[in-house]
């Protein structure tokens, strides 16, 4: 999925100069609270109805439409272009009246309209959307069904998902949708998806399930629905809904250029969002401290494993619950709070949803023979960034690689002075394939611990299978690399 292009199913946005705009973003939800779900009817979501329109005369009056402006103010740099040397070269390159028509004239602020979708949660005005649909709107409008008009506030925002919560004052009683329980759909199920595609106001358009806990490869809380149901900018923060009228997804991105391939947040997650919004107007996330990886086949089998299975442990962080609790380097995480972790993303989301101090129950894989820790669940921070790289050396493998020195180290911000600096990685090389990113500081092959390129390579040609596996440091945490050798290097 690496290559593929996602964006938001949409605001659809017009600015100055007045054009269509859909705004790129994608992300994914986890938390811990709950909201309460509507009756939950399986066998109406299994069931081909004759007509549709009973179900969307009952869920059209709570999908609102939702516009937002905010201001844009011409950048400094362009405000200044008129003046100086750059702007007295684009004078003399296109001539001074032309130079005034059309700089003169642009205003120095102007404002951009998006527009998208959202959901009414409760009588009194509770409304979920989208986080981008909202994003630096000065103003929120909503238009619900009946074309009645009201200002919106923000509630909270969770850029991290993609989510909001807003709020609308009215005298009236509004109409609601149900949360429904999103973990008994099935591929094939259908669904319905209301909204406000291209501005074209309370559209209907129906699919079904194309497949569930859908990874895209953009987050850590991947989990997405696929749905064919047909989603276009401007659904953005409008539901999915099953045949028995409750929101079981957010609908949230589609792939660019892609038809019948649209993405929906689970209802699963995103009603444990929306509460935490609701009640303290933030999210908060539980953190255990390891950078964790997937493990492949070429893993699996370095590590000595029976399946491919798991999250990898491939760094603990200094002073975090993991450390605390004995969590080491290359432990296989294969059960959370006694929840089976088969695939690495199911972790962040499962921790992610663990109470602040809640002491969880881990079984792991070490050196081949299980275990179990205990691990005081703490809340997580922002993380950090990772650091690039500019040398030059001698290559290999696909590498071009220089020893780290003290002088290197420090102009690259880097705390490690032992280890070998990745300088360059040779496009369709060993190290390309295994996945070698400029930048990287190697630190150990085969779970030996290499100080210089020298030791790297001896390292290297005792590779059993011709199969090295690698452990470089990357930004702030470090990643297990599998790399395959041509015979006799």
């Amino acid at each position: 999925m690496r290559n593929k292009r996602f964006c938001s199913s949409g605001s659809v946005g017009f600015g100055f100069p007045v054009f269509l705009m859909i705004f790129l973003g994608l992300v994914v939800s986890a938390g811990f609270w709950s909201l309460p779900m509507g009756p939950a009817n399986a066998e109406a979501a299994g069931t081909l109805p004759g007509s549709f329109s009973e179900l969307v005369k009952k869920c059209k009056p709570a999908v609102v439409n939702i516009s937002t402006s905010h201001t844009v103010k011409r950048s400094d740099r362009m405000q200044g272009l008129p003046g100086g040397n750059q702007g007295k070269q684009f004078r003399d390159f296109f001539g001074q009246e032309f130079f005034d028509q059309f700089f003169g004239k642009m205003p120095k602020s102007w404002k951009e309209r998006s527009l998208g979708s959202g959901l009414i949660i409760s009588p009194d005005g509770y409304i979920v959307t989208n986080h981008h649909v909202i994003k630096d709107a000065d103003v929120i409008k909503i238009r619900l069904s009946d074309q009645k008009i009201f200002d919106a506030k923000i509630i909270g925002k969770d850029p991290k998902t993609d989510l909001a919560l807003i709020k609308i004052n009215s005298t009236e009683k509004l109409h609601v949708l149900d949360f429904g329980d999103s973990g008994i759909l099935e591929e094939g199920d259908w669904v319905l998806a209301i909204g406000n595609p291209f501005g074209l106001a309370q559209t209907v358009t129906a699919g079904i399930v194309s497949a569930k806990e859908r990874s895209i490869g953009i987050g850590p809380y991947d989990q997405f629905i696929q749905t064919d149901a047909s989603i276009n900018p401007g659904n953005s923060g409008g539901p999915l809904i099953n045949l028995a009228g409750e929101v079981v997804g957010i609908n949230t991105a589609i792939v660019a250029g892609g038809q019948g391939i649209g993405f929906a947040t689970p209802s699963s997650l995103a009603k444990n969002i929306i509460a935490q919004l609701r009640e303290k107007g933030k999210v908060v996330r539980g953190w255990l401290g390891v950078y964790v990886q997937a493990v492949t086949p070429e893993l699996a089998e370095k590590f000595k494993l029976k399946d491919a299975k798991g999250a990898l442990v491939a760094s603990v962080g200094k002073d975090s619950p993991a450390e605390k609790a004995g969590f080491k380097q290359g432990d296989v995480i294969v059960s959370f709070d006694g929840k089976a972790v088969d695939e690495m993303n199911q972790l962040p989301i499962a921790v992610a949803s663990t109470p602040i101090g809640k002491k969880a129950k881990v079984e792991i894989i070490r050196d081949s023979k299980p275990a179990t820790l205990e691990v005081a669940v703490g809340e997580l921070k922002d993380d950090t960034g990772e650091e690039s790289a500019e040398a030059s050396a001698d290559t290999d493998y696909g590498l071009t690689l220089q020893d780290l020195t003290d002088d290197l180290a420090k102009s690259m911000h880097l705390k490690d002075t032992k280890g070998v600096l990745v300088a360059d990685v040779e496009q369709d090389g060993p190290a390309f394939e295994a996945g070698f990113k400029r930048g990287d500081v190697i630190k150990e092959v085969n779970r030996t611990h290499v100080n210089n390129i020298e030791e790297f390579r001896s390292a290297l040609k005792k590779s059993k299978d011709n199969v090295a596996l690698v452990l470089v440091k990357r930004g702030s945490g470090t990643i297990f690399l599998t790399m395959k050798m041509e015979s006799g290097k």
